[in-house]
């Protein structure tokens, strides 16, 4: 989705995951309550709540569905396996126009068990790519292929850079395929500027997500995406790259951390909205983030009606 310029807060977007513990209703009446116009939201908790009722829920609070997650997992070799994932991912494009988002993020997928063939696995997702494609296109879905850091390519993403990324969307039109850009995942590849102009000049930058790198990564690592302002990316310079590409639409936040899960999850949705100011968007404004209503959780209610308290810190840990 596209949101329109004007405000500190006009294009941000809180992923669900980033606060995975609060239930959908707290998170949805939390970032209405801060200003937030835009979630990132994922299948499982989705189907959970209802399809209908969450595109009803986000209506109702006046905010919208910036990304669906995820697709993907497009490497399988069995044709069975390969036939079920391709049905999985149009029941994704189809739940991605359910809840009104024009973009879902595709995960590609590892190695199929026993190979080695990435140059193969690779073309299997170009493959599904021209089967879904089409598909989503017409329903109004753009397909966004993100590459995820190399440590991830054996076992759920094969596709580890940008231009990778790009060489894949490429083959198809920018309205039907494109990528996500990830801080997290693209901040080690000095090749990823020059990616990112090229996506933003084919207009295949289809989202834009901000997490920090933090050391030393936990067991498992997929749990290693730091608050903004922790860790190592310059989160600001990242945000120009986009901006410079001419990208205009959200920037989610997308956290998965166990010790933020650990915490109060509003607490952690007010910190998050000012790291982003602090490190990605415009300088904290009081103003900004006074006055704000009450946020109303399932639990019972807190005030935002001053400065964002809460927030340990903002400077990168040792």
């Amino acid at each position: 989705m596209q949101t329109s310029p004007g405000g500190a807060l006009s294009r941000l977007s809180i992923n669900q995951m980033t606060v995975k513990q609060l239930p959908l209703p707290e998170l949805i009446d939390g970032c209405a309550g801060l200003g937030v116009p835009g979630v990132g939201l994922w299948r499982a908790p989705v189907r959970s709540y209802g399809l209908d009722a969450t595109a009803k829920l986000v209506r109702d609070a006046g905010l919208t569905v910036t990304t669906l997650c995820r697709g993907g997992f497009l490497t399988a070799i069995d044709a069975g396996e390969r036939g079920a994932a391709l049905d999985d991912n149009r029941r994704a494009v189809d739940e991605a126009a359910a809840l009104g988002t024009d973009t879902l993020v595709l995960v590609s997928g590892g190695l199929p068990a026993g190979s080695r063939d990435l140059r193969g696995a690779r073309e299997r997702i170009a493959d599904a790519l021209g089967e879904l494609g089409p598909y989503a296109g017409a329903r109004g879905v753009r397909l966004a292929v993100e590459p995820l850091h190399p440590m991830y390519a054996a076992d759920r993403c094969v596709v580890s850079t940008l231009a990778q990324a790009l060489d894949l969307a490429e083959r198809f039109p920018a309205s039907q395929v494109g990528v996500a850009v990830d801080t997290y995942h693209v901040w080690w590849d000095d090749r990823a500027p020059d990616g990112i102009a090229r996506a933003g000049a084919a207009g295949r930058i289809h989202a834009f997500q901000l997490a920090d790198w933090i050391t030393p990564l936990p067991e498992g690592v997929l749990e290693g995406r730091g608050q903004l302002g922790d860790g190592s990316i310059d989160l600001r310079e990242w945000s120009g790259h986009v901006a410079d590409a001419g990208y205009t639409g959200p920037v989610e936040v997308e956290l998965f951390n166990a010790g933020l899960w650990a915490r109060d999850g509003r607490e952690v949705l007010r910190e998050t909205v000012r790291r982003f100011l602090a490190h990605a968007g415009d300088e904290p404004d009081e103003k900004t983030l006074s006055g704000r209503a009450t946020l109303r959780g399932v639990g019972g209610s807190y005030s935002a009606s001053g400065p964002l308290e809460g927030d340990p810190g903002g400077s990168r840990r040792p």
